[in-house]
């Protein structure tokens, strides 16, 4: 009976002992205890009380390799769910605060200390600043540092100098207050070497001054692009001005009201005004091509009698020459991709309706050149038909002639009479000299114009005329398309 109940007690002990034994082997002796190397808070929801417990007794290396690292720690909040179980049921909303590690500070390329700030490089000692000025001025022949320099890691530079962007630091009035004011030997020291005083004025000075200079440069347009920069090394600009990338504060000015806020904005709004700024980029790139289209419209029409509105055929590749006859704004201007760009991709004129309508005043066809193609061979062909007893079988050299002026006595020819002659001449002036025998072959033989949800009304306006869809081969009569003028009386 007793040895039973011993072996019993064995058995239900053992596997007590094996677990005591591991643990005593594997973890920390002081596991379990209440007091722990690393601090704790305990803070109840509701009460803006908190109890601390104090440090413990430090762990051996082998322990600290199983502990929680405790070094550069913050307080993250953690829900601990193997406190008291009772305590958990009286009070649900109570959490513990455990310190966690994070990631160490970023070093220098070289590795021996953290990159220093530019708060902290402004108290840098003013001997070691001279130094690392004097060292550039060495390497590049001035002071004109360029924006966002960092100092290369290099022997040339003072150690604390590594990696701190030398030209916020130095060209910054705290820097100058701290360092500079009211030392008039380091003034002739930094005055030798070539400081660029102008640098330490507001920025919005500085970009002030740098659209001023382009505009100069480019007789008063100040259409920055968005890339450009001030370039460094060109006197054409003031030296405090190189390396502003002026593009991309146009851009923050024009969209995000960047220097334009407090109570200098309305000041500067009509600084920029004064300098012919734009503000809309749309509208301005727009009044630009209604001008040169209305400019191309009146070369055109030049020699037309009043009250006779051609349609504007500019050709797709149409750029406008450096000519006399050309306002300088304009040279330069791809006016014929323009116009491809408004009728294919509603460049423009998307949306808006009223900028249609205008281009539609001097002429503007949005169907295209292709359109205006097929009403000139339909007006000539109309024209062709009605003088050769609705037949449209034109030779393919036929061209539109021009009335018969030259024909005449020049003695006896008058301005009346000249007015009489075109008059009379059935042929309209838009017309003349129009190659309508290559455009009908071309309709014939291509299916030109033939395309599209408009191919069946072109094809019956055609045979309405008396197109001839199969002209015999051969030799025609020579016909040069004009009736005489007696014919014409007739008809």
């Amino acid at each position: 009976m007793i040895r039973s109940s011993w072996v019993s007690l064995i058995i239900v002990s053992l596997p007590i002992l094996c677990v005591r034994s591991y643990m005593s082997t594997h973890w920390p002796r002081n596991f379990g205890t209440p007091k722990v190397s690393h601090r704790l808070e305990y803070t109840h929801r509701d009460s803006p009380l908190s109890v601390r417990s104090s440090s413990g007794p430090q762990l051996s290396a082998s322990q600290q390799d199983s502990s929680t690292h405790t070094s550069g720690l913050r307080k993250t909040e953690v829900i601990l769910p193997t406190i008291s179980r009772r305590a958990i049921a009286s009070r649900k909303n109570k959490y513990i605060t455990l310190a966690k590690p994070t990631e160490p500070r970023a070093k220098s390329s070289s590795g021996a200390s953290p990159l220093p700030s530019r708060s902290k490089a402004l108290f840098i000692p003013y001997e070691s600043a001279l130094k690392t000025l004097q060292a550039y001025h060495n390497l590049n022949g001035d002071l004109a540092v360029p924006r966002r320099f960092i100092v290369p890691a290099i022997e040339d530079y003072p150690k604390e100098w590594h990696g701190v962007d030398l030209a916020k630091t130095v060209y910054d009035m705290r820097w100058w207050q701290t360092n500079v004011s009211k030392n008039p030997t380091r003034v002739a020291a930094l005055n030798a070497l070539g400081f660029v005083w102008e640098r330490l004025q507001p920025e919005w000075n500085l970009v002030l001054e740098a659209l001023i200079t382009y505009s100069i440069l480019n007789d008063g347009d100040i259409m920055v692009p968005a890339s450009f920069v001030v370039p460094h090394g060109n006197y054409s600009w003031p030296q405090a001005t190189w390396g502003i990338p002026i593009g991309n504060c146009v851009y923050r000015i024009r969209h995000r009201n960047d220097f334009l806020r407090g109570q200098e904005s309305m000041a500067r709004r009509s600084q920029l005004d004064g300098l012919g700024f734009v503000w809309d980029v749309n509208d301005h790139l727009f009044r630009k091509f209604y001008r040169s289209l209305r400019h191309f419209s009146k070369l055109e029409r030049q020699g037309s009698p009043e009250g006779v509105h051609r349609a504007l055929r500019v050709p797709s590749k149409f750029v406008v020459p450096k000519s006399e006859k050309w306002p300088s704004d304009m040279w330069g201007f791809k006016l014929g991709s323009k116009c491809m760009a408004i009728r294919q991709k509603e460049v423009y004129v998307k949306n808006n309706p009223e900028r249609s309508r205008e281009l539609e005043k001097l002429g503007f066809l949005m169907k295209g050149n292709s359109a205006l193609g097929w009403l000139e061979v339909v007006h000539a062909a109309a024209i062709y038909s009605k003088l050769h007893r609705r037949q449209l079988d034109v030779p393919q050299k036929f061209v539109v002639p021009h009335p018969p002026v030259n024909t005449h006595d020049e003695k006896t020819l008058t301005d009346r009479n000249v007015s009489e002659i075109v008059d009379a001449w059935p042929w309209p002036e838009q017309l003349w000299g129009f190659p309508l025998g290559q455009r009908l072959k071309d309709v014939r033989q291509k299916g030109r114009y033939l395309t599209g949800s408009t191919a069946g009304s072109r094809r019956a306006q055609l045979d309405g005329l008396g197109f001839n869809w199969s002209p015999k081969r051969g030799r025609r009569k020579r016909n040069l398309g004009g009736a005489t003028m007696s014919e014409m009386k007739v008809s």
